[in-house]
């Protein structure tokens, strides 16, 4: 009988579990050989990871202002090799501290309280240059646009899968994976058969060049696509004066799989900025395609770290999305500094959907410890409703 994706990605889990399991009986165990599966988990490596945060949303409607204190929690266990194999797991815990006054009648928070096995996977290293991963894992590709953990939420996106990243040619990167589900922020997965191929070229000297594809397929459902395109992305200019930054990207979304033909849309971002004493202004437009009928899609996408912090634009409507973004960034005392202002459009027909200031400091305390606090204002014009969001945080990791 054929196994499921839940199947194939609990073989991982359970290997990875036992490994970790019999850690624990070596603790005390007389030196064992170099080499053995012995050794190679008492060369094990332990990590730990908690974030606290505190949100609050208010928008203009009928629900009731959110205020959400929550903390995630992760412990990480990574082997040492035996055979060429590493294993590495990790727990993860989202927890409600005090308050949690956020979805239902309030506005919406995406940090549901839930625990999980957010990572589990075996590593091959024994073809050179190459790595190859099965289980459940962290994916982020470029800018992870289009494939990304949504690292900024308290439960992390994932993906369970077989991944293969070659890097035998000299400035030449080859990233494939097969992905059979998707662990979404919400605790909820998501089953798959989908492709994800990306090659990143970086010996041009000007900056950097991605090709890729990506052909999704989610199991039980017309929500497919293929997206191949490419982005290049560089600097110029002396770091002791003036520094220019510049990127372009292109893509073609198309129907795959069960899809319908309309699934046809373009994807275009530019942009250029410059580095005067320590800061940074940028100018850049991303238009996500859209004809009335079908908008470009970015399913796999960390979707918050783009299109604002307010995340009025998670999904692409039909008419499609035209952001103008300018940014101001730098560092005082010690501390990152960021501006970012939006003036969105429709693609389709142009017409005005609002505007947004974004507004972040983070100061880190410690090679293991950051404090941040984030804003993001947003005013509608003809697309949802006015919104203010802010958040603190603290950070600790080892």
């Amino acid at each position: 009988m054929k196994k499921s994706n839940r199947s194939r990605i609990n073989i991982a889990v359970a290997t990875a579990l036992g490994l970790l399991a019999s850690s624990a009986l070596i603790v005390s165990a007389p030196a064992a050989a170099e080499g053995s599966l012995v050794a190679a988990l008492a060369n094990g490596q332990a990590s730990m990871n908690i974030r606290y945060r505190y949100e609050t949303v208010t928008e203009d409607n009928v629900l009731d202002d959110a205020t959400a204190s929550t903390v995630r929690t992760r412990l990480g266990f990574t082997s040492g090799s035996y055979e060429d194999v590493t294993a590495f797991i990790e727990f993860e815990d989202v927890a409600v501290v005090e308050t949690d006054d956020y979805n239902g009648t309030y506005s919406t928070v995406l940090d549901p309280v839930g625990s999980e096995v957010n990572q589990a996977s075996l590593s091959y290293s024994g073809i050179e240059d190459t790595t190859i991963k099965f289980g459940r894992q962290r994916i982020i590709l470029d800018n992870a646009r289009f494939v990304g953990n949504v690292g900024w939420r308290q439960n992390e996106q994932t993906f369970d899968g077989l991944s293969v990243v070659n890097k035998g040619q000299s400035d030449l990167v080859i990233n494939y994976a097969y992905l059979t589900s998707v662990n979404t922020i919400t605790f909820a997965e998501t089953d798959v058969e989908s492709h994800i191929v990306n090659v990143k070229y970086t010996g041009l000297g000007a900056g950097d060049l991605s090709v890729y594809g990506y052909f999704l397929d989610e199991v039980n459902s017309t929500s497919d696509s293929s997206t191949i395109g490419l982005r290049f992305s560089g600097a110029s200019g002396d770091d002791a004066g003036m520094k220019w930054q510049y990127t372009v990207e292109y893509a073609q979304q198309g129907d795959y799989a069960d899809a319908p033909s309309t699934v046809d849309a373009d994807y275009m971002f530019a942009e250029v900025g410059t580095v005067v004493n320590g800061v940074k202004i940028k100018l850049g437009n991303e238009i996500l395609g859209g004809d009335g009928v079908y908008g470009f899609s970015t399913p796999l996408a960390t979707k918050h770290a783009f299109n604002g912090w307010a995340d009025k634009f998670l999904g692409t409507g039909v008419d499609g999305l035209n952001d103008m973004m300018f940014t101001v960034a730098g560092k005082y005392m010690g501390t990152n500094l960021k501006a970012v202002y939006h003036d969105f459009s429709a693609d389709n027909g142009a017409a005005a959907l609002g505007t947004e200031l974004d507004l972040l400091a983070l100061k880190k305390l410690s090679d293991n410890t950051s404090v941040g606090f984030k804003y993001a204002d947003y005013s509608a014009d003809t697309a949802a409703v006015d919104t203010t969001k802010m958040w603190i945080w603290g950070e600790l990791k080892f």
